[in-house]
This record gives structure tokens, sequence and C-alpha cells, in this order.
């Protein structure tokens, strides 16, 4: 990751992670340990839109799925026992929500590339309340 890169990553964690981070805290009920491959976030001609995409690509479907899954107390205890780490990547550079989530073990696993389809929230967050509640 280059100076670019690394500025950009830590405005965006300095401005937006925080708030994102305790949203995400609060729709699943608990603090799931999260990894993110910085580093794997980057597509170098679309460094400018990055401040906008990775709420709606990474964070909101999380927080929007884990509010659904948790609106009763069963869904509460499943995500709870069920849920043990989750992972933002950028590997394999993903467009559809449906190759890019992946739930195994415990570990959910967002692998989507970090511009791509961004405004279509609503797709990202129904694949991932389809995923746990099929594998919670």
């Amino acid at each position: 990751m280059g100076l670019k890169e690394k500025k950009i990553t830590k405005q965006f964690q300095d401005e937006q992670f925080p708030a994102l981070k305790e949203q995400l805290i609060k729709a699943a009920g608990f603090d799931a340990p999260l990894e993110i491959e910085w580093d794997t976030l980057f597509e170098n001609r679309f460094m400018h839109l990055y401040m906008e995409t990775y709420p709606k690509i990474y964070f909101q479907p999380l927080i929007e799925a884990f509010t659904a899954i948790t609106a009763d107390d069963m869904g509460k205890e499943a995500l709870k026992e069920g849920l043990k780490k989750i992972v933002i990547v950028n590997r394999d550079n993903h467009h559809n929500p449906k190759n890019a989530f992946t739930f195994v073990d415990g570990i959910l696993e967002i692998n989507h590339c970090p511009v791509s389809n961004a405004p279509d929230v609503d797709s990202r967050t129904n694949v991932l309340i389809d995923l746990l509640e099929n594998n919670l």
C-alpha cells in the first residue's frame, strides 16, 4: 500500500470507521471480531470514491442485516453464538454479493470489490440476511 492509499485509509479510519463500528456493535448486540485487510481494498482509478463506497459496500449491509437478524431474541442469540469473526477483503474483485459473501465455521467473509454497485445496499443486505438465516 502506497502513501496515497495509506492517507485514504487513515482518513476513513479517523472520520467514518468509529461510528460505523459502533453501529455494527449495536446492530449485532455484541462486538464481533472484525478483521479488515485494508491493503486489498483499493483500485487506483477509484480512490476518490472510497469515502462514499466503503460504507455502502461493506458496513451498511452488515448493519442492516444484523438489525434484521437480531429483531427478536432468537436471532440475537443465534448471531451471538454463531458469528465468530467478520472479515472484509477484496481478494477476488467480486461484484455480485452472492459470490462475494460466505459464512463458514462462524466466519463471515465480505470479499467484494470496493466500488462496484455501491448504491445497491439493499441487494447486499438481502444476500447477507439470507446467508446468515440459512447458516446460523
